[in-house]
């Protein structure tokens, strides 16, 4: 058992943003002013933008923070043996390992084939602190939620084994961030996009002692293992959740080891007034980030409206709005992991006005061409019937409206004034 003066963090997301950084402070303190604190790269590796990922997080560090941050890169298994060895030797000396987004089963393939797991238990063994977000949460339990596979490829709903670095602490867990995601709209994304139908499919699948330990967004759980509680900190709240029961915990709160490592019921570990019916303080910040979607979906609304009524100046000035407004609020937005989907409110009004503008006629003589064919077959009429002074009337009216008419044997012509 990996019994330590080491500290394992869970960040549920939010790890480069505001609501993480004294989350960050805290723990760097322990360490010093000569701390040594490194960015792994790994469940990003496959993605095209993986160092502009590695380059936020240190310039993060360096802004926010006020701590350097070196990058132990290691892309992938195939990487360069000598380059994959140096960011080895980083991770050795590291106080402080940070490891964050991406897909959890890419970093699974690439850290089993590799030494990382047994150095990431060394520095926790030697006391150190590794901080495991998002997707790099799903790795440390013992089992991973394969949430690409599942979400976006369409898998049947299963588990993979994951690093199990908790059950090396005597922590049988399967760990779920983004425990309370939204960004579904008209769909359930809560627990990591699984929804909770899912969900359950997976519970069922657990095996007998293992729980599950979800976190919310930008919520952070420190497992001091040196002490017999771990901390909850930031926005929302940690869940303990197995078969029979769901136990919630919230900012400040305590979460005894004992009860994370299934030593014994709830009950006989809990203080009594969290048994109580227990809710969280207001949550201001969500208060603002409902008024902001309000805001955000009413301008979508409006300018989809003024595509309908074919209003140009309406359509323009609302979706000058909108995009002013995602921009003033992008930092709000990448806190609450929701950039993505108020850029798709965007992206949807923007096609629904391509395909009002596919619909206007091209140009001026196809809008007007049904009017003056129809006015010139009742022009034709007239002079089957030789009433030359009507055909020459309506003639008349279209040359008044700068519609040319010339008669030839091919037939009838018109064209624009121009």
């Amino acid at each position: 058992m990996l019994n330590s003066r080491g500290i394992i963090t869970i960040m549920g997301s939010g790890e480069l943003t505001a609501t993480m950084v004294e989350v960050h402070k805290c723990l760097l303190r322990k360490y010093g002013d000569s701390a040594r604190a490194v960015f792994i790269d790994t469940p990003a590796g496959f993605q095209l933008n993986a160092d502009q990922i590695s380059r936020k997080a240190v310039e993060f560090f360096k802004l926010r923070v006020q701590q350097s941050l070196a990058i132990a890169s290691f892309k992938s298994a195939g990487l360069n043996p000598v380059s994959a060895e140096q960011g080895f030797d980083r991770m050795r000396c590291a106080d402080y390992l940070l490891v964050g987004p991406g897909s959890p089963t890419y970093a699974l393939k690439q850290w089993q084939q590799s030494p990382v797991p047994d150095i990431l238990v060394q520095r926790i063994a030697a006391g150190g602190c590794l901080v495991a977000a998002s997707a790099a949460a799903l790795t440390i339990g013992r089992l991973t939620l394969p949430v690409y596979e599942i979400y976006k490829v369409g898998d049947h709903v299963h588990w993979v084994n994951g690093l199990n670095l908790l059950g090396r602490a005597g922590m049988d867990l399967a760990v779920i961030p983004h425990w309370n995601n939204a960004e579904g709209g008209n769909h359930d994304t809560r627990y990591c996009f699984m929804g909770a139908e899912r969900l359950q499919r997976l519970i069922d699948q657990l095996p007998q002692a293992t729980q599950i330990l979800g976190l919310d967004e930008h919520t952070a759980l420190i497992i001091d293992l040196a002490k017999p509680h771990a901390t909850v900190q930031g926005q929302g709240t940690v869940t303990l959740k197995n078969r029979s029961q769901e136990l919630s915990f919230f900012g400040g709160d305590r979460i005894p080891l004992a009860l994370l490592r299934g030593e014994d019921s709830p009950a006989g570990l809990l203080p009594a007034n969290h048994r109580e019916q227990k809710k969280p303080p207001k949550d201001h910040c969500r208060d603002r980030v409902d008024d902001l979607w309000t805001a955000i979906h009413a301008l979508a609304k409006q300018a989809c409206q003024a595509v309908d009524d074919g209003h140009d100046e309406a359509i323009a000035r609302n979706l000058l709005e909108l995009e002013r407004l995602i921009w003033r609020s992008r930092e709000q937005l990448e806190e609450q992991n929701a950039m993505g989907a108020a850029r798709e409110v965007l992206r949807n009004v923007l096609a629904v006005l391509t395909a009002g503008l596919a619909a206007r006629p091209k140009n001026r003589r196809s809008c007007l061409e049904p009017v003056v064919s129809a006015v010139l077959r009742l022009r034709d009429q007239f002079r089957s019937q030789k009433k030359w002074e009507e055909a020459d009337a309506v003639r008349s009216c279209l040359e008044k409206a700068g519609i040319r008419v010339t008669d030839s044997e091919a037939g009838v012509r018109w064209a624009l004034d121009e």
